[in-house]
């Protein structure tokens, strides 16, 4: 669901990064940066279960400026937030079936999110560039 959800992301024009912690020490399932600067958090459940043992959806809401959830196409929907948007995903594919509220955040709060968004993506980008060298690196910095 999470890679459909991604694909999705770039259909949209937004750029995604997964796993991403945020200040909160919260780590968002994908973190999305639109074209217009505005963040979206996608938290991705795998279930009713998933989504009703999990009470710490709301804490993402402060560092986006919309939530959205990705379920699959048997997931009971009447059971998620009318205040969230929701994606659907199946078969590798997925679909936004309602966006989500706007609720914008403030002005150093994004300008840090974005700084945090560069750093993080920049970062996988050279681990995968060059492996190697990015373990020496992380070496290093755990020596000193």
């Amino acid at each position: 669901m999470r890679k459909a959800a991604a694909r999705l992301c770039l259909r949209l024009g937004w750029a995604a990064l997964h796993e991403v912690t945020l200040p909160n020490g919260r780590r968002a399932d994908i973190l999305a940066l639109r074209p217009d600067g505005g963040f979206v958090c996608i938290e991705v459940k795998s279930g009713a279960r998933d989504f009703l043992v999990d009470s710490k959806w709301p804490e993402y809401r402060e560092f986006a400026d919309a939530l959205y959830f990705a379920v699959d196409a048997e997931f009971p929907r009447e059971i998620l937030p009318d205040e969230t948007g929701l994606i659907v995903a199946w078969d590798g594919a997925a679909d936004l079936l309602r966006e989500a509220p706007s609720h914008p955040i403030s002005a150093p709060r994004r300008r840090a999110l974005t700084q945090r968004f560069a750093s993080v993506a920049a970062i996988r980008l050279a681990a995968l560039e060059d492996p190697v060298g990015f373990a020496e690196a992380r070496a290093a910095l755990r020596v000193e």
